[in-house]
């Protein structure tokens, strides 16, 4: 069975091989926090505020909310909720490549079959392929928009003729960078048109909320009951729980990260164009940028100068290819003067 490898603690330095917040959280998370009691730490804790605060934010009612420990644990939960049929062949669950690790390892946890769907050469959307995949056994699909980790958007009539066309699966999108693409199913009326489709959010990338752990999965409130009635009672802790709240409502950081993101990805496309590197415009807060053989040299170059990037030239269609988050201008400034001077073999 596959499963999520966890990338190495690198130590101090530049982290921009994990599609964090390289700013770090709003000052308001900390001041929440910190303004915790003791009864607060000691006492299960009241979601009634968070709930409220995440769906207006979302622009949906709470019975279409399900917040959860990271994304993570929704796709434990969906997967368990559609996966688990004991009789006869397994139960499947399709996997768009490249994706995410922990879709595969949720699947085959819950007993399911991982059907995969290979990437095309230009990592545009692989919808008749997908469509293919699909079987009488199909009970979810993965999907993310945009894909990590090429950055690349799935179109809204792709994700729409995939739900419609296996009304008995679960089909969860993933909708981890779409702050920065601003493209979600959870506007207009998908949700009601398509009862099976689950999307699925996290508060990691762009509030910079990924050590404490917050996501949501947002559908029909029929949808989610199977999967509600999976979660754990209190599977949110108290510190994520005002953290989120304290994170939704500062906007202006928000809109500054995005900001800073935009930018970045800019200079990286420039850079790209001047080294004669090929890359894909990204909708999410990173670059994959093909730099071929040199690929692992130019990943280990950079760590010696504690900055970090992810090769990902194991993930299929990426051979050659490193991923480079784009946070903090300067940081993306800093990682491009470094690449610069180890391809050019600078000492």
């Amino acid at each position: 069975m596959t499963g999520y490898l966890r990338v190495p603690d690198p130590g101090d330095g530049l982290r921009l091989h994990l599609n964090e917040n390289t700013a770090g959280c709003s000052p308001r998370v900390i001041e929440a926090i910190r303004a915790l009691s003791a009864t607060d730490a000691s006492f299960y804790p009241d979601y009634t505020a968070v709930y409220e605060d995440t769906a207006a934010h979302l622009g949906v009612p709470t019975s279409r909310l399900l917040l959860v420990n990271g994304l993570d644990e929704g796709l434990h939960l969906a997967s368990f909720a559609t996966l688990r049929d004991a009789s006869g062949a397994p139960a499947e669950a399709v996997v768009i490549e490249p994706a995410f690790d922990m879709y595969a390892a949720c699947a085959e946890g819950a007993g399911g079959r991982v059907v995969t769907v290979a990437p095309r050469a230009d990592f545009s959307f692989p919808t008749d392929e997908t469509l293919a995949a699909l079987t009488d056994r199909t009970r979810l699909v993965f999907l993310t928009n945009p894909n990590n980790p090429t950055g690349q958007p799935v179109p809204r009539e792709a994700i729409e003729r995939i739900a419609g066309a296996a009304p008995a699966a679960l089909v969860l999108l993933d909708e981890a960078y779409v702050e920065f693409s601003g493209d979600t199913m959870i506007d207009g009326d998908a949700l009601d048109r398509h009862p099976n489709l689950v999307v699925g959010r996290t508060f990691a990338k762009a509030y910079g909320l990924a050590a404490l752990r917050v996501g949501a999965l947002v559908a029909r409130a029929e949808t989610l009951e199977p999967i509600r009635r999976l979660a754990p009672p209190y599977s949110l802790n108290v510190c994520a729980a005002v953290a989120l709240r304290a994170a939704i409502a500062d906007g202006d950081r928000l809109r500054w990260y995005q900001d800073q993101v935009a930018r970045s990805k800019a200079l990286v496309y420039a850079a790209c164009d001047r080294l004669g590197l090929a890359y894909w415009p990204s909708a999410a807060n990173f670059v994959l940028v093909r730099v071929g053989e040199r690929a692992s040299e130019l990943v280990a170059g950079l760590a010696r100068r504690r900055i970090f990037i992810r090769d990902r030239s194991g993930e299929p269609g990426c051979a050659g290819c490193v991923r480079i988050t784009t946070g903090v201008v300067e940081h993306t400034e800093a990682c491009l003067e470094a690449m610069e001077a180890v391809l050019c073999d600078e000492a």
